[in-house]
């Protein structure tokens, strides 16, 4: 009820804006004249209501009809722009539930290994890199694969002092959980072979001799990143905008930023990243909304509360909405950090690393949940999901049910036991689906240590969304690619868009379609508490548009990731691509 009047109260509110002097909200709607109109096009809605329409009005950033084309000539007048589509599909502007678009951003325009895949192209990259930038005083740069290395292999330190000894080096792992340095870098940052390893983190070392390896894992990496001059303003501005305009061209018009001000335990703590999104906004160069995480420092404690409120009032505006936290309760498989109810299948029969003790998880989530913050887990093994989620039950029991729409995202591995858990918490699944397909991080490094049982629960989208949870998707860029559409193609076929047929990774749990494209859509928008005004095309919404070159109900699923944006609307303006070049 609250959702239908909500949205009946915009819708009556937009059309008297238009015409107040009429006395009926029907003869409103009918002789609105809009700024723009799509006619004979397939749109699809995402409106359970009335999934498929041909023809649209835009007024005012909103819009004002959605239907058939035998109306829309009530909205037309000699000032209004009409676009025959001739069939191309229309769908609502696409949101991102986890992403990290400035770190993404700022990485595009440094050393950027993501594009390949052995040690021998990394050298390559790295060598070149180097030899064009020699007034460069860090060399940063990250998207390495732990993958080139091989199983239980380490990124080594000698790879990179061969090719650059004199300047320090750090490369942030593909995954985001590993760091790759250089001697000097190491040495200027005090380690050494005798340094403890920090109680979230591993300082890979020989297990021969002791001697550093170069790769940190987890909160190791923070040892080397605090010693990193800090990115500017502007620094963080650009990548910023580079993000945006990139998003946008992949019909991208909202998202979550996954980190804000950084990761780790050397996570700025001066509003950096939301100084860069309103700087943005104020140059009306943000097309895209946004609700921003506020990264919990684990070694700080339940007082960060307070700065994080006093951010969410100071930076709060009607596109920037800083009103999730970040909590990052596991690592990942590959480096045995994510945390399982029973252990890897490996020698020490280790458990992973849980990054808050559990009991202490619950005391924050219920203090983040009772001040109004939505939380935002990175959780990816079942013991570190069921952690959260029983941190979340903790909450409702002592605030009860507030509606902050908790989500967890990445959920690689989830106990069937906690299936259930999700629809009955309200706590939104937020997967990253392009990584639920076989690859040499399923293959060789996830499963040879978790063993075949425990293989039949990656990635379960299905069998969540069948226990009556919400799916809803986000990238992690800069982790994998940001493009919807790759995502949606694996959601479905559980293989890599990449056009490769490969066996499947647990097909049962594909999504159709309509499942796929409600997770980037209004699924998304939940998440992010603006469905009220996105996610889907009604009258009365924003208009967030998407319009395609293909219909993704008229392809095999197999081309979904072929798939290109020929225009993208925000708020009813073209901010990629051209009108004239349909």
């Amino acid at each position: 009820m609250k959702l239908i009047l909500s949205k009946n109260i915009i819708k009556l509110f937009l059309l008297l804006t238009f015409l107040s002097a009429c006395d009926s909200p029907d003869e409103i709607e009918l002789t609105t004249a809009a700024d723009l109109v799509l006619i004979n096009a397939s749109i699809y809605t995402v409106d359970e209501a009335q999934s498929w329409a041909k023809t649209m009005a835009i007024k005012d950033g909103y819009i004002v009809y959605v239907g058939p084309n035998d109306e829309i000539n009530n909205f037309i007048a000699d000032n209004t722009r009409v676009i025959d589509l001739q069939d191309k599909m229309v769908i609502p502007g696409m949101q991102d539930a986890h992403i990290h678009p400035i770190m993404s951003g700022i990485r595009a325009e440094i050393l950027d290994l993501s594009q390949y895949e052995t040690v021998a192209e990394y050298r390559s990259v790295i060598r070149d890199y180097v030899n064009t930038n020699a007034d460069v005083e860090w060399v940063l740069g990250g998207g390495w694969s732990m993958g080139a290395f091989g199983p239980g292999a380490k990124a080594s330190k000698n790879i990179i002092d061969e090719l650059v000894s004199d300047r320090p080096v750090y490369l942030g792992s593909r995954d985001g959980h590993s760091g790759w340095a250089n001697s000097l870098a190491l040495e200027m940052a005090g380690i050494t072979k005798n340094t403890p390893d920090p109680v979230d983190g591993i300082i890979d070392r020989d297990p021969e001799t002791g001697e550093l390896i170069g790769s940190l894992q987890e909160g190791a990496m923070a040892l080397v990143e605090r010693i990193i001059p800090a990115d500017t303003l502007e620094t963080r501005e650009a990548g910023l905008k580079y993000a945006v305009k990139l998003l946008n061209s992949l019909g991208i018009t909202a998202m979550q930023d996954a980190a804000l001000n950084g990761i780790g335990i050397s996570a700025s703590m001066d509003a950096i990243d939301l100084k860069a999104y309103h700087s943005l906004d104020q140059k009306g160069d943000l097309s895209m909304r946004v609700v921003g995480a506020h990264w919990w420092v684990r070694d700080r404690g339940i007082e960060q509360l307070d700065h994080f409120k006093q951010l969410r009032t100071e930076y709060s505006s009607r596109l920037i909405k800083p009103t999730s936290v970040k909590i990052m309760q596991d690592g990942v498989m590959e480096n045995y950090t994510a945390v399982l109810l029973e252990p890897y299948n490996i020698p020490s029969q280790s458990k992973g690393i849980p990054m808050i003790e559990p009991e202490f998880l619950k005391e924050i989530v219920t203090a983040v949940d009772a001040a109004g913050f939505q939380v935002h887990f990175h959780a990816l093994g079942d013991g570190a999901i069921r952690q959260a989620l029983d941190a979340v039950e903790e909450a409702i029991y002592e605030n009860g049910q507030l509606g902050n729409r908790h989500h967890i995202s990445h959920l690689q591995l989830i106990h069937p036991d906690d299936f259930s858990r999700f629809a009955e918490l309200d706590v939104v699944a937020n997967f990253q689906p392009l990584w639920a397909y076989k690859d040499i991080y399923i293959d060789e490094l996830t499963a040879p240590f978790l063993g075949s049982e425990r293989m039949q629960y990656m990635y379960p989208i299905k069998s969540i969304q069948d226990a009556g949870g919400i799916i809803a998707f986000g990238s992690d860029w800069f982790v994998s690619t940001p493009n919807p559409f790759h995502q949606m193609e694996t959601a479905i076929t559980r293989q890599a868009a990449t056009g490769k047929l490969t066996e499947p990774l647990l097909i049962n749990e594909g999504l159709d379609l309509k499942s796929a494209i409600e997770a980037f859509t209004i699924n998304a928008a939940y998440v992010n508490n603006i469905e009220i005004e996105t996610g889907s095309i009604e009258v009365g919404k924003v208009a967030d548009l998407v319009i395609l070159d293909q219909n993704l109900f008229d392809i095999e699923p197999q081309a979904i990731s072929e798939t290109n944006v020929l225009i993208t609307l925000f708020e009813g303006e073209v901010v990629h691509g051209d009108w004239t070049k349909l």
